[in-house]
């Protein structure tokens, strides 16, 4: 491979971040492609066996393995650590498996986790159920409140695990105080970012150790891949991570990497437009039902945090209609344009019932702790016309007599 300046951090350095998301991590081959090479490969040959002793044995740079290194996910790590800002990245196989591998990899028998009480329901059913088998203890606390955290301290906590905004409650968390709290104890804080990206939000600007994304949703932003990814210092990733990675396997296919790069390049563009079509579609709904839940509007009751941390607040929301599960299906089942979805990022608008669909495995006690209740709606409002999304809203409103 040829090295280019989407290589050459002295160059990139100098980029901003709709730049750094067209260009930055770009290799070149001997071909001179303008768009990233695509290598469907799961192996590489050596010239001598003294060349691959050398890579094995971490003496020589280069690829040995495409469940260790493949040319075209190197691209996309270099290029969603440039736009957190990180020190490096490494790509996994769907968001799941990052955050997944973000805990295990830390975490051994007798240390102790403290987590955000609203989470997507797969992250807490790891806090739960996962990691109690292997004896590792959490702690549950409403994560918007900055003692809460300091009190579920122990000597044996190890990790802070939240989301902000929070699915689907978009509870906003203060980070600058609860990584400042971790800082204080030698904690590592994980942070799941995909509702923002680093278009939107850069946790590690206010603390944050390790942060975590299913690239599914914003990053690819059309639908198509599986990705998920982490972002970490170099020391952490190379010590903590990698053994657990390499050894366990949750890869990342070289096809989704590269169709999630070719999402990157429209990220920024995206997430701005979602997030304005997002937040005059959650005016119309405020006026419709009883409580929304979005961030960017004022009467949040995180808003000013939200935007002293977000440049916007991102283009999911949730809503309640006051009559229960009932009225939330005939309102999905009056859509005309909207489809029924449980992804999010998606440039298409979206909507689902968290009850019985993301949050389902929870339970209803478990449900009930996190804030997500019979009648919730969550939307993922895309790059349609507002307008007409909210007109498609207005007509399954009236259906189901909301």
């Amino acid at each position: 491979m040829k090295n280019t300046t989407g290589t050459d951090r002295s160059i990139t350095s100098k980029w901003r971040p709709a730049t750094r998301a067209v260009r930055a991590g770009t290799w070149r081959s001997e071909q001179g492609e303008t768009s990233e090479a695509l290598f469907l490969t799961s192996g590489y040959t050596y010239d001598t066996a003294e060349t691959v002793a050398a890579r094995f044995a971490g003496e020589q740079e280069g690829m040995v393995y495409s469940r260790m290194q493949n040319p075209t996910t190197a691209m996309l790590e270099e290029r969603i650590a440039m736009l957190e800002g990180a020190e490096a990245c490494r790509v996994q196989a769907t968001g799941m498996a990052a955050m997944t591998a973000a805990l295990l990899c830390q975490l051994s028998a007798g240390d102790h986790i403290v987590a955000g009480r609203a989470a997507f329901g797969s992250c807490r059913w790891i806090v739960d159920n996962l990691l109690p088998r292997f004896g590792i203890e959490g702690t549950i606390v409403d994560a918007r409140d900055n003692d809460a955290w300091e009190k579920a301290v122990r000597p044996n906590t190890k990790v802070f695990f939240f989301e902000t905004p929070a699915n689907p409650t978009m509870d906003v968390v203060d980070m600058r105080a609860v990584c400042a709290i971790a800082r204080a104890h030698g904690i590592v804080t994980v942070v799941d970012n995909a509702f923002a990206t680093p278009a939107l939000q850069r946790p590690m600007e206010y603390g944050a150790d390790v942060v975590a994304y299913s690239a599914t949703k914003l990053m690819d932003g059309q639908g198509r891949v599986l990705a998920g990814a982490l972002c970490a210092s170099e020391e952490w990733i190379q010590d903590k991570l990698m053994p657990f990675q390499r050894n366990t396997g949750p890869i990342l296919a070289p096809f989704n990497a590269w169709v999630v790069l070719k999402g990157l390049e429209t990220l920024e563009l995206r997430a701005a437009r979602q997030s304005e079509n997002a937040l005059k579609v959650a005016r119309y709904v405020e006026s419709r039902v009883s409580r929304v839940l979005h961030p960017g509007l004022p009467s949040h009751p995180q808003h000013d945090l939200c935007m002293s941390q977000m440049s916007a607040a991102g283009p999911i929301f949730s809503f309640f209609v006051d009559g229960g599960r009932e009225q939330a299906m005939a309102v999905l089942n009056g859509l005309e344009l909207v489809d029924i979805s449980n992804n999010i990022g998606d440039s298409k608008s979206l909507m689902c019932h968290p009850a019985t669909t993301t949050h389902h495995n929870m339970g209803p006690e478990g449900r009930a702790e996190a804030g997500v209740g019979e009648g919730m709606l969550r939307l993922n409002v895309g790059l349609e016309d507002a307008d007409d999304v909210i007109e498609d809203l207005a007509q399954a409103f009236d259906r189901a007599g909301v």
